[in-house]
């Protein structure tokens, strides 16, 4: 039995010695950077930011229209229809796509036939129209001048305050 006991001391003793052979110095670089790094002086820390303080403003609308309520046009149509002088054919039948504002309405491409051009024109309700010189686009009574490759021109009719009719150029580009 103390034979036992002296084999374990010695296998105890022969493991503990083993043990502290197999410690390396594989930690030493990374012991050795750690220090590096410590060794640095600190960079200041940026300060914080100057926050501008709230300054009020007071918005005084007295006289001014309601930018929340709809805005009335200039003059209604049926007061416009006995103003002499240029304006457009208020008496003709209007066509589909005079019932979408000009933003609404979008470009798609162009197509040509026996010197005929024709320019395509997509609806804000994805339904894709074909349209020439001559026909009308959006809700000022815009009139298609020429179509061209990247746009279409148009001769739009607006209302001025003045009771008056005034011409402006608009166009359609093409969208890709």
């Amino acid at each position: 039995m103390a034979r036992l006991k002296l084999n374990k001391l010695l296998i105890l003793i022969m493991l503990t010695l083993l043990m502290g052979g197999c410690v390396s110095e594989e930690f030493d670089d990374l012991k050795a950077y750690i220090s590096q790094v410590k060794s640095k002086p600190a960079t200041p820390i940026e300060p914080m930011p100057v926050i501008k303080s709230y300054e009020s403003y007071s918005y005084v609308a007295d006289g001014l229209r309601n930018p929340f309520e709809k805005l009335d046009e200039p003059q209604a149509i049926e007061k416009m229809m006995s103003v002499e002088g240029p304006g457009p054919d208020l008496e003709r039948e209007k066509e589909e796509l005079e019932a979408y504002p000009l933003d609404t309405l979008r470009m798609v491409g162009t197509l040509s036939k026996d010197n005929e051009q024709w320019a395509l024109v997509k609806a804000n309700d994805g339904v894709i129209h074909r349209v020439q010189a001559g026909n009308y686009l959006g809700q000022n009574f815009g009139k298609i001048i020429r179509i061209q490759d990247q746009q279409i021109d148009l001769a739009e009719w607006v209302a001025t305050t003045a009771g008056k009719w005034r011409e402006r150029e608009a166009s359609l580009a093409l969208v890709e």
